[in-house]
């Protein structure tokens, strides 16, 4: 088994990330991860999707995914030729007595801190996943009260 990240280029239409994510479910596969946004050209969005099977259903997905009408491109991105990046926010409960040391491992890992409040510090973190889950694990000590994630993002690198 391998995970596989697709970037995905469509016509920026109504229902389109629909039957994209139609076309998984319908065939029973599953989405680790799925983003999406307008590129450059407003006619344009690209999905990144991340799964996970082997060889085989891998590029049935791939063969899949390219049929579809609203697809304009289909590129796999491969980790040695890619950048990848995921955005968490992490809200910890921190006491007075522990808010200096949830900061301190945030500033660590290069989180920004976005609130503050009496019993709580909320971070934004951007990174890889590896990076994210450690920041995570430093954080298990607290008590974490809500994680959101954004799900991988990526681009190929050079031209």
């Amino acid at each position: 088994m391998r995970k596989m990240v697709l970037s995905i280029f469509v016509e920026n239409t109504f229902g389109v990330l629909s039957r994209v994510s139609g076309l998984f479910s319908r065939r029973g596969y599953n989405i680790d991860s799925l983003t999406v946004g307008v590129t450059e050209n407003p006619e344009r969005s690209r999905m990144t999707v991340v799964v996970t099977g082997d060889e085989q259903i891998l590029d049935q997905i791939k063969k899949q995914v390219e049929k579809l009408e609203d697809v304009r491109e289909v590129k796999e991105l491969m980790p040695s030729e890619s950048v990848y990046r995921e955005l968490i926010l992490i809200k910890v409960g921190a006491t007075a007595d522990q808010r200096q040391a949830v900061i301190s491992i945030a500033e660590i890992f290069r989180a920004k801190i976005v609130d503050v409040t009496p019993d709580s510090i909320t971070a934004e973190l951007t990174g890889d996943q590896e990076k994210l889950d450690a920041f995570i694990k430093l954080l298990d000590d607290y008590k974490i009260l809500e994680i959101a994630r954004t799900g991988i993002t990526g681009l190929s690198r050079g031209k």
